[in-house]
């Protein structure tokens, strides 16, 4: 979502998978690209503006899906990932749907979860 929304490398693969109907991002990841676009200045109210262009379903973080993240954490603890991370990996896990990240390092996990980078 952030490289669609700051014209990073990575922007036109994201732009083709919100182009599908149904694309979901947890609460979780919600979070975090708005804190990453308050971070570099954006007025909250525009970060909420320019989300709502991409069309996308958010995910509550519920308790299933805070279990379900918290199974991955020992299998993807030596390779960095945080909470955001696992939150996508778990919900990507549990629709049966790529999880779409500009990090390769989830791609040598080798989880049962199938993994789309964009860069």
């Amino acid at each position: 979502m952030l490289a669609l929304l700051l014209s990073e490398a990575g922007e036109l693969e994201v732009a083709d998978v919100v182009r599908e109907p149904g694309v979901r991002m947890s609460a979780v990841n919600l979070y975090e690209v708005v804190s990453r676009l308050i971070d570099r200045g954006w007025p909250n109210d525009v970060a909420r503006e320019r989300i709502a262009e991409v069309a996308f379903e958010p995910v509550a973080f519920d308790a299933d899906a805070a279990y379900a993240a918290s199974l991955l954490r020992p299998l993807t603890r030596q390779a960095g990932l945080s909470l955001g991370d696992r939150a996508c990996l778990a919900l990507a896990q549990r629709l049966g749907v790529p999880a779409i990240t500009a990090d390769r390092a989830w791609t040598t996990l080798g989880l049962p979860i199938t993994v789309q980078v964009i860069r």
